[in-house]
């Protein structure tokens, strides 16, 4: 089988509705959209976890969170875990990572912890240290104005280009860069240097960073020059792209600031359209009533005005139109390459916004769709046309896929399934998709750190929640927007015990089943 390459684009914090080939009214992507009229687009694509470290691992092990390991954010995926970007190494691939990474924590904060430290004994953790250096993405390394140069292979990553954070904070490799291009870099950065604007969305930051110098042209220039690098070669390459927009603070640069007007925006599902919010809704909606939002961490979800969600809303779209661009330049330099008939494109993003979805934002322990929910474009060169898929498929899918478009054997435990039998006319591979969420911390009114399982299947959303009293049922066919809660509805008592045994096989599904028992001859 002849070698293909692979270009894969990943965004953060992006909900699978925000791109004008998933239907989106105002937000233009003609690059994105491109890939769409080339190849798959998957219209029910789930992450493993809604936030960022946990399904960031899934992608790249193909196994679910509880079983890689890397549950929460500020958590490690362990030097002992293979990727399939280690197989695609093994097999003689050139393996490249530009941008957002991500599965080592990126800032120099401790991790926070569900346990009280008194009552751990003389062993604290039921494994044993395995003796990595997991400091790779933090801000010591970077302090400096020499390249910092880490530890490869980087899980599977031969060559790696490090941006840490989001928005005009964003870190790392790119740092060390802009600070090299002007001596104003740090003042660029203060958010006291902001420009001048009116809007009063929580963090909306008019970023005095210009667009050649913004993060996202940095991630792109760095993609062009590596797909400059692979002309002429015969050796398989895998890039991975990863840019760190369009995830809070909202701050796009220059014309991406007021590219679109919030006035022209609308709130589809204004908290008013659910018929019985669950708790975190009506908590989130006390705390803003009563002025307690402010003193809430800049990561947790919280309810929002009309205004604000607008405002939100047209900054997300500046940052993706952004993106857009940059890809255009991207696409245009693996055409320049002479690889483009050799390469497929895919397109996803780590978890969506809850942008203004019953008056919340960002993201957290529910798992609307609007968090659970992403974009996945697979353009195939050797593809016939577009297609629309509506085939049930996770996140922990794109590992055994690329590895099957590869030609190339998982290994042993990989839990996704390839979705090529989709893309070339089947059904569908699953008839349901997991969803898994443990917090970090105490937040969104819960009394100790969420722990939810979510099962997401043809016709319904059915999530539970350890030690409450509470839990979620929507009929998706009559309900698609996840309105009216039928978890304590009689008439949906005997769906309800049916979808608890199905999440049950699920969550068997689930365990990790690697390493095999292996005997001493």
């Amino acid at each position: 089988m002849p070698k293909v390459n692979f270009l894969v684009i990943v965004t953060d914090q992006h909900r699978a509705d925000y791109l004008g080939c998933y239907g989106h009214p105002l937000l233009r992507t003609p690059h994105i959209d491109s890939l769409a009229a080339r190849g798959g687009r998957f219209d029910r694509f789930h992450v493993a976890s809604p936030v960022c470290m946990p399904n960031r691992a899934s992608m790249l092990t193909g196994r679910m969170p509880s079983a890689h390991g890397l549950r929460d954010n500020g958590n490690i995926l362990s030097w002992r875990a293979h990727t399939f970007v280690d197989v695609l190494r093994a097999a003689g691939y050139r393996t490249a990572h530009l941008g957002k990474a991500h599965i080592q924590p990126m800032t120099g904060q401790p991790a926070e912890s569900r346990i009280d430290p008194a009552a751990l004994g003389l062993i604290q953790e039921a494994w044993r240290d395995d003796g990595g250096d997991y400091t790779q993405e933090q801000p010591h390394h970077y302090a400096g104005t020499q390249r910092f140069q880490p530890k490869t292979p980087f899980y599977g990553y031969d060559e790696v280009d490090f941006v840490t954070q989001h928005g005009d904070q964003a870190g790392a490799h790119y740092l060390q860069w802009l600070r090299g291009q002007t001596p104003d870099a740090d003042a660029l950065r203060d958010r006291a240097n902001q420009l001048p604007h009116d809007y009063v969305c929580p963090q909306a930051y008019r970023t005095a960073i210009p667009e050649s110098l913004y993060a996202t042209s940095y991630i792109r220039d760095r993609a062009v020059d590596f797909l400059g690098s692979t002309a002429g070669s015969e050796q398989p390459f895998f890039a991975f792209v990863s840019f760190p927009d369009p995830h809070h603070p909202f701050t796009p640069p220059g014309r991406y600031w007021d590219m679109y007007d919030p006035a022209d925006f609308t709130v589809p599902l204004p908290f008013e359209a659910h018929r019985n919010p669950p708790p975190p809704i009506l908590w989130s909606r006390e705390q803003m009533r009563n002025g307690r939002r402010a003193g809430q961490g800049p990561q947790d979800s919280f309810f929002a005005s009309e205004r604000e969600i607008r405002e939100a809303m047209a900054l997300t779209c500046g940052m993706i139109s952004m993106i857009d661009d940059a890809i255009g330049d991207v696409l245009a330099a693996l055409q320049a390459s002479g690889h483009a008939d050799d390469t497929v494109v895919v397109f996803t993003s780590d978890h969506g916004d809850y942008l203004g979805d019953y008056g919340m934002m960002l993201k957290g322990p529910l798992p609307l769709q609007s968090i659970t929910r992403v974009p996945f474009i697979w353009a195939d060169p050797r593809a016939s046309g577009p297609s629309s898929h509506g085939a049930l498929a996770s996140t922990i899918d794109l590992a055994p896929t690329i590895l099957d478009r590869a030609g190339l054997k998982p290994y042993f435990g990989i839990q996704g399934q390839s979705l090529l039998p989709v893309l070339h006319g089947d059904e569908g591979v699953r008839d349901a998709v997991l969803v898994e969420y443990q917090d970090s911390k105490t937040r969104q009114g819960f009394a100790r750190p969420a722990f939810v399982r979510s099962l997401v299947t043809e016709d319904h959303r059915y999530t539970v929640y350890k030690d409450e009293g509470w839990g979620e049922l929507y009929d998706l066919c009559a309900d698609p927007h996840e309105s009216h809660n039928r978890w304590d509805d009689p008439a949906y008592a005997g769906q309800r015990a049916r979808l608890s045994e199905h999440l049950a096989q699920e969550l068997m599904r689930a365990v990790d089943q690697s390493p095999r028992a292996k005997f001493a001859a």
